[in-house]
């Protein structure tokens, strides 16, 4: 689809998500035991066989610039590309992305090179799978200048989303962006006939139409508001303007769909995908999920009993008990542990590796990993902690929201941040 352009988000701070953003941009943290949050947006892409993405960032962007170079090279004998815009300041503007749209204007003469007719702008923190082939079909039947991403979001989330009205037609006539309060929603409830396509017998939550952030825009249309406007958010002010003067048109996906803003829902989104019917699968067929090839070792086990649980690639995991995990990258654990409902990250590289800049010469190592005699629940374990023997992490008072020397609370979901060291006996 050489005509198309494809725009992939990634600069935002991502505070909802911290810890798991202190040292990374959102769309860099890892997910499903070996993948990048941005993997989903890219491998989309190429799926329905639009090839020209670019990936504009900002925040602690490092890691994120990494992955997408190491990921994704096409054949040099073909278009297709996948580059990295990063944040900088000129001469005539020396301010930082203020928004969405902002983000855009500032790498439109780079934008402005390519010969295409639309431009597709997508987020580069959400999980789902669709192919944009229909999205762009859809579009042109429709005659729209603007075609928005549409999914169901229930009331208790609603405030996260764009909340928008359609007609009978698909045209979208409202459109509020994070309506807060419960009068803001009203009147943007979603009508029977689309929680009927979407399979929602009942009505006893009430469930309301979301944006997906994202969007497929005729060219002339954004040169319109990059050139002859100061909008900086799409959400915020273009779209809301768009319907107004515009065809703005909204394309259904009634697939599976998880926005990853949250503590909350990235520990759900793994919890879903250990599922004995997982809702989303990587290893589609059709259209897998891509990602950097690390040619790591197989896994072992030592009289490990695992149920319902994922280890990806590198593990060495000892007589352990493991309960509804995502098990990432070389992880390591010890012998009588017991892991139950959480995600361990893994880690980038093996023992043994030089002392931490943080850990005084001359002290004792604890090694990478989890130690021995360990006992975790409805945790998230980041990328190379170091978790001493006879540690428990249970949350058991049921903490909502708290910060400890070398943890983080969100949502009563235990969050051990990337590099920590956990000492020997340490009770969460």
């Amino acid at each position: 689809m050489n005509n198309v352009l494809t725009l992939v988000l990634g600069g935002g701070a991502g505070t909802r998500l911290f810890p798991l953003t202190k040292y990374r941009a959102k769309p860099a943290v890892p997910l499903a035991g070996k993948y990048r949050l941005i993997d989903v947006a890219i491998s989309n892409c190429i799926n329905s066989n639009f090839k020209k993405i670019f990936v504009l960032t900002q925040y602690l962007s490092a890691s994120l610039n990494r992955h997408v170079s190491q990921s994704y090279a096409f054949d040099q004998f073909e278009e297709g590309f996948v580059d990295i815009l990063a944040a900088e300041q000129r001469a005539e503007d020396t301010s930082w992305f203020q928004g969405t749209a902002d983000a855009v204007r500032k790498h439109w003469m780079t934008l402005d090179n390519f010969d295409c007719d639309k431009i597709l702008i997508l987020p580069g923190d959400a999980l789902y799978r669709m192919d944009f082939r229909a999205m762009l079909q859809h579009h042109e039947e429709t005659g729209a200048e603007i075609t928005i991403g549409v999914n169901v979001t229930p009331q208790r989330n609603a405030h996260h989303f764009g909340l928008l009205a359609l007609d009978g037609s698909g045209q979208i006539t409202t459109f509020k962006e994070k309506p807060k309060t419960r009068e803001e929603q009203a009147g943007l409830e979603a009508p029977e006939a689309i929680l009927n396509r979407f399979g929602i017998a009942s009505k006893s939550e009430e469930v309301f139409l979301a944006s997906m952030g994202v969007y497929l825009i005729n060219r002339d249309v954004l040169h319109h508001y990059m050139m002859e406007t100061d909008h900086m958010d799409f959400g915020k002010q273009i779209i809301p303007e768009s319907i107004k003067q515009r065809k703005v048109q909204a394309f259904v996906h009634d697939g599976y769909w998880e926005d990853i803003g949250t503590i909350d829902a990235f520990y759900k989104s793994h919890m879903d995908f250990l599922k004995d019917v997982p809702p989303f699968r990587f290893a589609d067929p059709a259209a897998p999920i891509f990602t950097r090839q690390r040619f790591l070792p197989v896994s072992r086990f030592k009289g490990a009993q695992m149920d319902q649980s994922v280890v990806a690639d590198g593990c060495n995991i000892g007589r352990a008990v493991i309960q509804k995990c995502v098990i990432g990258l070389r992880s390591v654990i010890g012998d009588h542990t017991t892991i139950e409902r959480s995600v361990v990250m893994g880690s980038d590289f093996y023992d043994p590796a030089p002392l931490p800049p943080w850990q005084k010469r001359g002290t004792t190592s604890i090694p990478l990993g989890i130690g021995k005699y360990c006992h975790i629940r409805g945790a998230i374990l980041d990328k190379n902690v170091r978790i001493g023997d006879n540690v428990r992490i249970l949350n058991e008072k049921k903490v909502e929201n708290a910060d400890g020397e070398f943890y983080h609370i969100r949502e009563g979901i235990v969050i051990i941040p990337k590099n920590a060291i956990i000492p020997p006996g340490t009770i969460i």
